[in-house]
């Protein structure tokens, strides 16, 4: 595993679910959504969170779970995002760099096989959101996204290495269509974005990560 960076995007203001507050603070279940991300991290050396809006509150939070978590500043938030935090973030990385939006609940077995791995892939789930980004695949590889009748939906998870990453100024999708076609994986996860998405994923947690 310690041939990994794994950055989480924590920058946005998370305006669609209109909590006030960054997304990865939300409290799912009696915890802050990235601490549940976190303590499936632990065996992870180098993590790496990008903040921006309020970043105080988003650095206080991580710091009480754990010490030696990089911050990394996103400056410009409201304008770029969540490939430009990871291009801010991947200076002086490991070979590869695992993205993992910070609105993502992950179900925890379906981690551990995520870090385990040790090629690069695209994270796709069952469409399930209120507005899914969907991918296209192709001969068992993802080659497009924004599929209309796409199979899958995209997760805001993906592997990559470390040097295939280039600036961008919008989300890590642009950072991936730029290497496809790759593998995929299966992920279940709940993404963040609406106040539905929301009361789902604290359902899902609650029962025991079963939909």
């Amino acid at each position: 595993m310690n041939n990994k960076t794994v950055i989480i995007s924590c920058a946005g203001m998370g305006t669609r679910l209109g909590a006030g507050i960054p997304k990865a603070l939300i409290d799912i279940d009696g915890e802050p959504l990235i601490i549940h991300t976190l303590k499936m991290l632990d065996k992870i050396e180098d993590v790496r969170v990008v903040v921006g809006y309020q970043a105080e509150k988003v650095i206080e939070v991580v710091k009480k779970y754990r010490d030696d978590v990089l911050f990394v500043y996103n400056h410009n938030y409201q304008q770029n995002g969540t490939g430009a935090s990871v291009s801010l973030a991947k200076r002086y990385s490991k070979k590869f760099i695992l993205t993992i939006d910070g609105d993502l609940l992950i179900h925890p077995d379906d981690m551990k096989e995520i870090l385990a791995s040790e090629q690069e892939f695209v994270g796709v789930c069952e469409p399930s959101t209120d507005d899914p980004v969907l991918v296209g695949v192709k001969d068992g590889k993802v080659t497009n996204f924004y599929e209309k009748n796409g199979p899958y939906e995209w997760t805001g998870i993906t592997m990559l290495e470390a040097k295939k990453i280039t600036p961008t100024d919008g989300h890590v999708l642009k950072l991936v269509e730029q290497v496809l076609p790759m593998d995929f994986k299966i992920i279940r996860e709940k993404e963040i974005d609406t106040p539905n998405d929301y009361k789902n994923a604290i359902i899902w947690v609650q029962n025991n990560y079963n939909s």
